[in-house]
């Protein structure tokens, strides 16, 4: 009788070891990781933002484009980014060539200096102005870059009037009947670009 008491018990002790072999037991990172009410309350209110989108060229450099004027809709300036130096930028579509600009204050205020072109051209100084908000850009060559406020140099100015300072008087003596005329001299006025940026469209695959 003890025997088969015995030989049950031995294999009662084995089917419970067979099934608990069966059931998935928690792992050693499961049984370490206590609940904790005020994290798990935290968690709740807020979630985790999604890491943001990498910055464009345009948005970084937001004169970057290409613009048509406001007063000529045959003409169109394009602005572009040197390929060595961020800081310049090469503006195509002025009377003298391709015309190199420098960046003084961000996000887009550029000085263009005294150069000569590619053609051979004579470039004199201006100023290169973006409104990100407005989309307008405003150029200006032929007056000299103002650093403390760049702004100023576009002030009661058309590309139809002449700067003050562009004007000389040159005196000219004729030894005929011992009379003097003064001859003044105009120089070419300020040339003057204000145009909107033209949305690049992209193509979007249906």
């Amino acid at each position: 009788m003890k025997k088969t008491f015995f030989l049950t018990g031995i294999a009662s002790f084995l089917l419970t070891l067979a099934v608990s072999a069966q059931v998935p037991q928690p792992t050693t990172q499961e049984q370490k990781k206590p609940g904790n009410p005020t994290v798990d309350s935290i968690l709740s209110k807020y979630k985790m933002a999604p890491m943001p989108n990498q910055m464009t060229t345009e948005q970084i450099f937001p004169v970057v484009g290409q613009y048509q004027s406001s007063t000529n809709s045959d003409q169109k300036i394009t602005v572009k980014l040197d390929d060595q130096n961020k800081g310049f930028v090469w503006i195509d579509g002025l009377p003298e060539g391709r015309v190199k600009a420098i960046l003084k204050k961000t996000p887009a205020t550029y000085k263009i200096p005294a150069q000569k072109t590619a053609e051979g051209n004579d470039v004199r100084e201006g100023t290169l102005i973006y409104d990100k908000d407005s989309k307008v850009i405003t150029v200006m060559v032929g007056r000299p870059f103002n650093d403390v406020d760049p702004a100023s140099v576009f002030a009661s100015t058309t590309t139809a009037e002449p700067v003050a300072a562009d004007v000389a008087p040159v005196t000219k003596t004729k030894t005929h009947a011992n009379k003097t005329k003064t001859k003044v001299k105009k120089e070419t006025p300020p040339w003057v670009f204000t145009g909107t940026k033209i949305e690049q469209v992209t193509a979007v695959n249906q």
